[in-house]
């Protein structure tokens, strides 16, 4: 389950650029709180408080109390905008949630025992298709990642959604296919030597048969 994050923040009283552009002179990130059939909330968060958990890489799927002044909000990540040059936060969009609220989530994939897999030991390389999946479930039921055992796989195998294992009332958001998250790859150089062979026999080139010894 996502884990819960606690974040300060303080009342911004006016929307619009010049409003955003302030705030992030004086160190601070624009933020919206909407959702839940409620007005939306505009806020500012100190940068400096939020470096380490912009950084995480589950970072939209972690929940968050984000109290603002007597009020508290909590919310799920929906979008952290980031500068194209500076790549730092510029904004924040979070949307209320409860325990009965549905949510769409990309969640990251993990892969795990791959000293059991034969194919890697054999010199296969792991081919990452999906870094993270999209699945659907409460909010409060966000798993911080999912996993995929490597246990058995050989090379030229495929790793699907299918294999796997889902907690309990999570949904692959894809339901109309068993998509591929990985495959296990054969190494550079055993592909180039099969490449070389197909190339030849489409070209003729393969060695030729000793001929035949004329009949006495």
């Amino acid at each position: 389950m996502a884990e819960t994050i606690k974040i300060t923040a303080e009342a911004r009283d006016r929307a619009g650029k010049g409003a955003a552009r302030a705030a992030r002179r004086a160190g601070m990130i624009p933020g919206v709180i909407y959702g839940d059939n409620k007005p939306p909330v505009l806020f500012n968060v100190n940068a400096q408080s939020l470096l380490k958990i912009l950084r995480d890489p589950a970072a939209l799927t972690h929940l968050y109390d984000i109290e603002i002044g007597s009020e508290k909000h909590h919310v799920l990540a929906r979008d952290i905008a980031l500068d194209p040059v500076s790549d730092r936060a510029i904004h924040l969009d979070f949307l209320r949630v409860s325990d009965k609220t549905t949510v769409h989530a990309d969640v990251p994939v993990h892969f795990e025992n791959e000293a059991a897999s034969p194919g890697i030991k054999r010199g296969g390389v792991l081919n990452v298709v999906r870094h993270d999946v999209e699945l659907i479930c409460r909010a409060e039921s966000i798993p911080e990642f999912v996993s995929v055992d490597l246990t058995g796989a050989e090379i030229g195998d495929s790793l699907r959604m299918s294999a796997v294992k889902l907690p309990e009332g999570v949904r692959p958001a894809v339901q109309d296919r068993d998509f591929v998250i990985a495959t296990v790859a054969a190494p550079s150089a055993v592909r180039a030597e099969a490449a070389e062979a197909a190339a030849a026999a489409v070209t003729g080139e393969a060695a030729p048969a000793a001929a035949e010894e004329p009949k006495a």
